[in-house]
C-alpha cells in the first residue's frame, strides 16, 4: 500500500508543477498578449519577459518530445490515448512558440517604428 500512495503523490507533485510552470508562462506572456495596448517606453521589459516565457516553453516541448519517443518504463506499453494526447500536445506547443515569437517580432517592429531605445 506505501508504494501505491507514494506513485499518486510523486504524479501529483508532477501534475502541480508542470501547472506552475504554465501559470507562470501566462504571466510572462500576458503583455504579448495585450499587444495593444503595450506602451513601447516599457517594450525592452516585455520582450525580456516574453523570452524566459518562450524558454519555458522550450523546456516544456523538450520533456513532452522526450516522453513521447522515449517512454520512462519500456516494461509497460503505453496506450494509444496516451499517445495521441502527447503528439497533441506537443503540436500545441509548437503552436504557441510560433505564436508568441511572431508576436515578439511584431513588438520589436512597433518598437523601432517608435524610435525606442533598446
Amino acid at each position: 500500500m506505501g508504494s501505491t500512495s507514494s506513485s499518486i503523490l510523486k504524479k501529483g507533485t508532477q501534475v502541480v508543477i508542470i501547472l506552475s510552470l504554465w501559470i507562470i508562462t501566462a504571466w510572462l506572456f500576458y503583455p504579448l498578449f495585450t499587444l495593444n495596448a503595450i506602451q513601447m517606453a516599457n517594450a525592452k521589459l516585455y520582450l525580456f519577459r516574453a523570452a524566459v516565457g518562450i524558454a519555458i516553453m522550450l523546456i516544456l516541448f523538450g520533456k513532452t518530445i522526450f516522453d513521447l519517443f522515449f517512454p520512462q518504463s519500456f516494461s509497460e506499453a503505453k496506450s494509444i490515448l496516451n499517445t495521441i494526447f502527447l503528439a497533441i500536445y506537443s503540436l500545441v506547443i509548437a503552436g504557441g512558440i510560433i505564436y508568441m515569437v511572431a508576436r515578439m517580432i511584431v513588438l520589436y517592429i512597433r518598437s523601432i517604428d517608435t524610435g525606442s531605445p533598446f
